[in-house]
This record gives C-alpha cells, structure tokens and sequence, in this order.
C-alpha cells in the first residue's frame, strides 16, 4: 500500500510540476521572446523529457500608464514555440534541467506584414530539494502540513534573436539579448485530491555593450535590462481514473510579472519597464504507470485597464507531452 501511496503521489507531483512550469507569455515576440521556461523532476525519478508547443496570440496592449488599447483593425500577431526540455537528477535531493524554444513569429500591423523564425533564450536550471512534504494523505499532527520546498538559481541565456541583432523591428526578435540570473523558490502541498503551489522568482540581467539596433549601427552604449520579478499560485484537483492508478488533474492558476526600467549608461529609462497579470486553468492525463504525462494549458491576459502595464495583452495554448524514467 505505502508502495501504490508513493507512485500515486509522485504521479500527482509530475503533472503538477508539468502546469507550475510550463512555458507562458512573459515574453512574446514584440519583447523578445522564446524563454523562460523551467522543468522540475518529482520525487523517484531519475531523468525526463519534454516536449510542447505554445500558440500565443496577440490582441491588444496595456500603455505605460495601464490603460488597455486595442490593436488595429485588421491586425494579427501570433508567436508559436516549440520547446525541449529534459531533467535529470544529480543526487537524492539535486537535479538539472534545461529548456530550448524554437520560435516563429506571424505578424500582420498597421497594413504590414512579417515572418521570422530562429532559436529563443535558453534555460537552464539547478535545483535543491531542501523540505519534503510530510504527508500526502491526511493530517495527523501539526507537522504533517510542511509542503514540500524546492529552491535554485537558473540562467537564461541569450540565444534567440534580439533588437540588436540584423532585425527589422522588434515583431522579429525571439530573444531578450540579455542574460539573466534568478533565483527560484517552488512551495507546493498536497493533501489528496487537492494541491496547492506558490512560484517565486528575482532575477537580475547582465549588463551589455550595444552598438547595433534593428540592423543599424548606433553609437556604442552601455544598457542593462531591470530586475524581474514573477509569481504564481496555483491550485489543482486530481481524479483518479478506475482502479489502475490514472490520473486526471485539473488547475487553475495566477500569475504577476513585473520588471523594472532598463538603464543606458547609467541612467534610468522611465517608463521602459512593464507589468502583467494573468490567469491560467490547465488539464493533465497521466498514465497508469505514471511515466507518461500528456497536458494542454490556457493562460489569458486580462483585457482591462490596471491589469497590466507597457505590455500586449494575450491568449497562450500550450500541449505538451513528458516522459519520466525512474
């Protein structure tokens, strides 16, 4: 029984891990896009791989001052991702991972057309499993509400296309330019059927030279991208399917980011960071042994004034498929 107990829990933990983490629209093809995603490996598993595809569509933005602007008549802009990503466990409680995205860019503005494809930022992630969680089940005693911790710096690096790159305008770019590095926190309890998790994460960019903008030299400069910080809460159901051990687990989910203005040579741009707010709701199948994970996700930006700032407002559809080798 504490054996089926283990494999069903671990089997909760992989489909979550699989909504917590997957790829969104915190960075779309008008910003640089194509990163940013992070893969978790649950308890008993020794590697994992992963593969999924995004379809964020665009419609309309938030100015700088947080008020929500259709896009033109006419307009239609879309960013699809495929990612790959695997994971694998370094010791009992350490593992890795990493994340490469593929982008295409579809754009239709203002009369004008464009398409673009190539690599987006890489991501790669390192991971402490500090606290476990104590009981699954039922709550005998204080203690057995410890969720379980996980902790760890990732770094995004830039390999996709960005603004000072040979592009024409920023509907091209598929990276940031940037490297940045976080530090994560992933708080997470269950107590069967529900489970609940808290995503946090602060990074901080490196700091380039600059002497190209869409494919035009320019003076050279000095810039620096702001801080980032992001944060997730999310809470699922999980149904078990018969007797074999299936599960269906449904979620739904918040998200906020936030980053601060860039700086050029040392002095502050106003106005150049950006904010948003989403919500998200997802479906996870996976299989009697617990290996397979299939899951489709929807995260929807709100299409209202407040809810954002300096940023387009979308539609993210996400499929994916993990597979986990103990």
């Amino acid at each position: 029984m504490k054996l089926i107990s283990n494999r069903l829990f671990a089997a909760a933990l992989f489909a979550g891990a699989a909504f917590l983490f997957a790829p969104q629209a915190w960075a779309g093809s008008c910003c640089g896009g194509g990163g940013g995603a992070t893969l978790l490996l649950p308890k008993f598993y020794q590697d994992m791989v992963d593969v999924s595809f995004d379809m964020e569509q665009y419609d309309g933005f938030w100015n700088q001052d947080g008020k929500y602007t259709s896009d033109p008549p006419g307009s239609d802009i879309r960013q699809y991702r495929l990612n790959i990503g695997a994971a694998r466990r370094l010791a009992s409680r350490w593992q890795t991972s990493i994340v490469i995205p593929y982008v295409w860019n579809e754009n239709k503005y203002s009369g004008l057309s464009s398409r673009s494809d190539g690599l987006g930022d890489t991501t790669l992630n390192l991971w402490y499993e500090a606290i476990d969680d104590k009981s699954a089940w039922k709550i005998r005693e204080f203690k057995d509400l410890t969720p379980s911790i996980t902790i760890g710096p990732s770094l995004l690096v830039p390999t996709g296309i960005s603004p000072y790159d040979n592009v024409n305008s920023s509907f091209d770019v598929t990276g940031r330019g940037f490297y940045r590095l976080d530090g994560n926190a992933v708080i997470s309890k269950t107590i069967h059927p529900w489970s609940a998790s808290v995503s946090l994460s602060y990074g901080t960019y490196v700091g380039r030279s600059v002497n190209e903008e869409y494919g035009k030299y320019v003076e050279p400069y000095r810039k620096n991208l702001g801080d980032r910080s992001s944060a997730s809460v999310s809470l699922s159901y999980i149904y078990y399917i018969g007797s074999a051990g299936s599960t269906l687990t449904g979620s739904g989910s918040f998200s906020y980011l936030h980053e601060d203005d860039a700086e050029i040579n040392g002095n502050r741009q106003l106005l150049s960071g950006f904010e948003k707010n989403a919500f998200g709701a997802g479906i996870a199948y996976s299989s009697t042994d617990h290996d397979w994970v299939i899951r489709g996700s929807w995260s929807h930006a709100i299409q209202r004034n407040g809810w954002g700032a300096n940023f387009p407002t979308t539609d993210v559809y996400t499929a994916g498929v993990s597979y986990g080798f103990r």
